[in-house]
């Protein structure tokens, strides 16, 4: 596999190159794309957990607005 093309673009003279990433690079992109895919992870399981949550006051006959009520 070839690794991704970067562009490189001087906004003052138009002037546009594009070459592969080098390996320094690449692995900070790399580095990037896991860091992204943690923190989707951890926001689905957020609000998995909110919804379940949510759910167990339904069941309690209460809301969240109740909730923050008896407790603030």
């Amino acid at each position: 596999m070839t690794n991704p093309i970067i562009k490189i673009v001087n906004v003052t003279t138009a002037q546009e190159i594009e070459r592969p990433m080098n390996s320094k690079e690449l692995e900070a992109w790399n580095q990037d794309n896991l860091n992204y895919e943690a923190i989707q992870r951890a926001e689905q399981h957020k609000a998995e957990a909110r919804s379940a949550a949510e759910a167990k006051l339904l069941e309690l006959g209460l809301t969240v607005e109740d909730l923050k009520a008896l407790l603030g």
